[in-house]
């Protein structure tokens, strides 16, 4: 009996491990930090090629990034239809 015990609480152990995965992969302080490092690479690449508007600019891929993160609930709920 005591080692059943002992196995439900490392299954627990793992679940809260994994539910907080979970949170963070979702969470919009993981977006934003992304993003910021997103726009930074852009910012410098464009402005050591010396590409025109560089804080407009890095603003693009910045946005795709945050544009596919919205998206991609919406896709995933339709492919978990499609496969149930």
């Amino acid at each position: 009996m005591e080692n059943i015990e002992k196995e439900i609480e490392i299954i627990k152990k793992r679940n809260r491990g994994v539910e907080m995965d979970k949170a963070w992969e979702t969470s919009w302080t993981r977006r934003i930090f992304i993003a910021a490092i997103t726009y930074g690479v852009a910012f410098l690449w464009m402005h050591t090629i010396g590409e025109s508007l560089v804080f407009l600019k890095a603003c693009i891929p910045t946005g795709g990034y945050l544009l596919s993160t919205l998206s991609l609930p919406f896709v995933k709920n339709i492919w978990i239809a499609r496969k149930q």
